[in-house]
């Protein structure tokens, strides 16, 4: 939901009521993750993608016509009928995706979630997509990491999702969660979507070299939030730097520290030296590699390689720390640039992230989707998830 955000907000301000599909299950090759949307406005304006562009055709009338009626609807797409190349997937994957129209009215508390997400402050929506009742459909619940607003129309429910929904923000999930129809947790018939939005997951670059500069604008690209970071003023400049949300001149092994005594490393963050000077990156690798964090990649030669992880080894770090370490940084592409390079280095990100390999797709019979890790459902379709 989070790239239609803003013209969302504004169809709203506007008076208009919108139409808005939201991804809430994903089964095999799927090609978007759970959470993904596309609102349809007043004027007939699309925004946003569910799929690719296999389904948008489909998804655009429908959200035309729950607009018009005001019947919220649970619609699955796949490649199981012969209409497949119409309406379907190609890519033989299966999408849940919910359709609402959305107002003022129905969902005042929408503007302060926009808001919230502008500011990064944790905030997720919780939405019934299945219930029993009809009128419970398309209610919603915004979490806050202290408490709730709005209402799914019980006090019993509101606090039984609001408790587990809080559990999803603080890891950045989203997920489908199954209850009784008044919030029971042993029961069925009441779905829910829950779409957590988390601040930008961090990228800490050290050396403000001209690599860092390629690193910053792939990891701004990826929608990291990029710090660049250096003790050298003269070279950590914003001038040089301009794809990064910020450039700080300090020892790099304190401003991480620092930075981690203030709660602002979390374990989606990745961390990439590129100083290949071991009085910089020694002292900053003792700190990162002993703490929860997604990536931690270091720049240099095999022979520097092997002199970093003796004195690494001689700073008392574990066997286990250092092999957290992705050291020399990057998959093997034959880059050579420092765009190359940066192709590279966030190729292994991604690959980290999601379990790929870093092979050619064209020589493997594998999936083509890894299984998205912000989406907690799984396995069968016909199998609801329900994550306590």
């Amino acid at each position: 939901m989070r790239e239609v955000l803003k013209d969302l907000g504004a169809a709203l301000a506007a008076g208009q009521t919108v139409g808005l599909g939201t991804v809430v299950r994903t089964f095999r090759s799927a090609p978007r993750p759970a959470g993904a949307s596309m609102m349809v406005d007043a004027d007939g304006r699309a925004v946003g993608s569910v799929s690719g562009g296999c389904v948008e055709g489909a998804l655009y009338e429908l959200a035309t016509s729950v607009v018009a009626d005001g019947t919220p609807v649970l619609q699955r797409y796949g490649i199981s009928d012969n209409d497949a190349f119409e309406v379907g997937l190609t890519c033989g994957g299966i999408l849940d995706v919910f359709v609402e129209a959305v107002s003022q009215e129905s969902f005042p508390e929408l503007q302060g979630v926009a808001d919230d997400v502008d500011a990064g402050v944790p905030v997720a929506v919780v939405t019934v997509i299945e219930h029993p009742d009809p009128a419970w459909l398309g209610r919603h619940l915004v979490v806050h990491a202290d408490g709730f607003s709005g209402s799914l129309g019980s006090d019993r429910a509101n606090h039984a999702v609001s408790d587990d929904a809080q559990g999803l923000l603080a890891a950045a999930r989203n997920t489908t969660l199954m209850y009784g129809p008044d919030g029971e947790r042993r029961g069925d018939g009441m779905r829910v979507f829950v779409v957590s939005f988390a601040p930008q997951p961090r990228m800490l670059v050290f050396g403000a070299i001209d690599f860092a500069a390629a690193v910053a604008r792939q990891g701004s690209f990826l929608g990291y939030r990029v710090t660049v970071c250096d003790a050298r003023a003269v070279f950590a400049t914003k001038a040089r730097f301009p794809s990064a949300d910020e450039v700080v001149v300090e020892w790099p092994h304190r401003y991480l520290q620092a930075q981690l005594d203030a709660g602002q490393i979390d374990p989606r963050t990745v961390i990439c030296v590129l100083t290949h000077d071991p009085k910089f990156d020694v002292p900053l690798l003792e700190v990162a590699l002993r703490h929860d964090v997604a990536y931690i990649g270091a720049m240099g030669s095999r022979r520097t390689h092997v002199d970093r992880l003796a004195r690494l080894r001689g700073a008392g770090l574990s066997e286990a720390e250092l092999e957290r370490l992705s050291s020399p940084i990057g998959l093997d592409l034959g880059s050579r640039t420092p765009e190359e390079t940066a192709v590279s280095i966030a190729a292994e990100i991604i690959s980290l992230r999601w379990g790929g390999k870093g092979g050619r797709l064209s020589h493997m019979n594998v999936r083509i989707h890894h299984e998205p890790l912000t989406d907690g459902a799984g396995g069968d379709p016909g199998v609801n998830s329900n994550v306590p």
